[in-house]
């Protein structure tokens, strides 16, 4: 008997999937992503490790060989269970699932939350506002839209990650040279795009965890910046829990709740809602994926509950026991979190620390380059130079410490201008 594991995106020594099931009766097997291991520099767990077996499939993410080793490995291995906690794993470990008869997420809970047409049909069917919206199939439709919204517009494909893909288009000109060079709406994938009209204001978003079909925690957070600006903004990108006597807190958790009632979500998920709070005080869907939230969401919940929602949701799928305090804590959080991001610029890095300052309050520090290592800008909302996340006893307090650590960042960092 064996679980298998399905890991194509970011570091898997930060998801330890050994460790987290240690006390599985079975084997442990893990395939992941041989450019994500190049990417994040890694390499994969050695034998004995805590893996049975572990493997790196090459064109993991543009290929049917991962597919094929699964069901491989399904047959050699008894494989009884398949974990996977990356958004763009979610679709093909459901149809394993169902090609193996295997428990968990099937696609009629997943496609709802990876389509974001489906998705939206569904919050406005539930009463909840989404921006005006439609499916793009032809250039004439984008246009018609354009015509009847005005700009800004954003144009997205409808099973989107990590804001990849997204144009925000704020002139004419803007929509006339996506058209003319962004957008292949003859070809294949021209049915996977949509278009909506811009909503302004904060994104907000709701994180937390459902086992047995019940909401064992759920936390609402800010993010102080645009998500999609990430290829231009050089500046700290930071992301703050909300305070609990905020008045906002308490309306994106009833927001959460009710979509959460809406949507077809499977018996054990961990979720990352989406909300844009407007200038004018209206709750607007963006969207919500069922997995952990990226950059340093996981942390996050975990500074404010004690609970690692990955290592929960993994652990819940096998039915294994969890800490016994889950969702017992009162729904408020233990302390208040805050994280920041500096994204990639060009230059080439002569210097840049590697080790948190010395200050007790950091709970996770990373840095994402190397000396002598050069960047060009971000190409992708994941795509950090550096990373931290704080807590403190309140909102205000993380804010300080925040901009404490990004002080002495860029006061460390050594960069040169490249030239060709």
């Amino acid at each position: 008997m064996s679980v298998l594991v399905l890991h194509q995106i970011g570091s898997v020594q930060a998801a330890p999937y050994d460790r987290w099931l240690a006390d599985y009766d079975g084997d442990v097997l893990l395939l992941t992503c041989a450019d994500n291991l190049a990417g994040v520099a890694e390499e994969l767990p050695a034998a004995g490790s805590g893996y049975a077996l572990a493997e790196a499939v090459p064109g993991y993410d543009h290929s049917g060989l991962l597919e094929e080793r699964a069901l491989d490995l399904a047959r050699e291995h008894e494989v009884r269970h398949l974990v996977a906690c990356h958004e763009r794993d979610l679709e093909r470990a459901a149809i394993l699932r169902e090609v193996l008869d295997l428990p968990g997420q099937r696609m009629d809970s997943v496609e709802p939350f990876r389509d974001k047409a489906l998705m939206k049909r569904i919050a406005t069917e539930a009463g909840l506002e989404v921006a005006p919206w439609r499916e793009v199939e032809c250039a004439s439709e984008l246009l018609g839209f354009a015509a009847e919204f005005g700009f800004p517009l954003v144009v997205k494909p409808r099973d989107s990650a990590g804001s990849m893909g997204v144009r925000i288009l704020h002139t004419e000109q803007a929509l006339r040279d996506c058209l003319a060079t962004d957008l292949d709406l003859d070809g294949a994938d021209q049915s996977q795009l949509l278009v909506e009209a811009y909503v302004p204001g904060r994104m907000c978003h709701v994180d937390g965890l459902v086992v047995d079909g019940r909401t064992v925690f759920a936390w609402p957070s800010q993010y102080q910046y645009a998500l999609a600006t990430y290829a231009t903004d050089t500046g700290p990108r930071m992301d703050l829990t909300l305070d609990a006597d905020d008045p906002l807190a308490e309306r994106l958790l009833k927001f959460a709740e009710r979509l959460l009632d809406a949507m077809p979500g499977p018996e054990h998920f961990a979720f990352h809602a989406e909300v844009f709070h407007t200038p004018d005080d209206r709750l607007v869907l963006c969207e919500i994926a069922c997995r952990t939230g990226g950059a340093a969401i996981r942390d996050i919940v975990r500074v404010m509950s004690g609970v690692d929602p990955t290592e929960a949701w993994v652990r819940a799928q096998l039915g294994l026991p969890l800490q016994e305090d889950l969702g017992s804590g009162g729904g408020l959080p233990r302390r208040m979190a805050g994280q920041m991001v500096l994204m990639k610029r060009p230059g080439r890095v002569v210097s840049v620390p590697q080790e948190a300052p010395d200050f007790p309050w950091i709970e996770r520090f990373t840095v994402f380059v190397q000396p002598g290592q050069v960047m060009g800008p971000a190409t992708a909302s994941s795509d950090f130079l550096v990373m931290a996340l704080v807590s403190g006893r309140d909102r205000a307090e993380c804010v300080e410490r925040l901009k404490q650590v990004e002080h002495w960042f860029l006061g460390e960092l050594v960069l040169e201008p490249v030239t060709r």
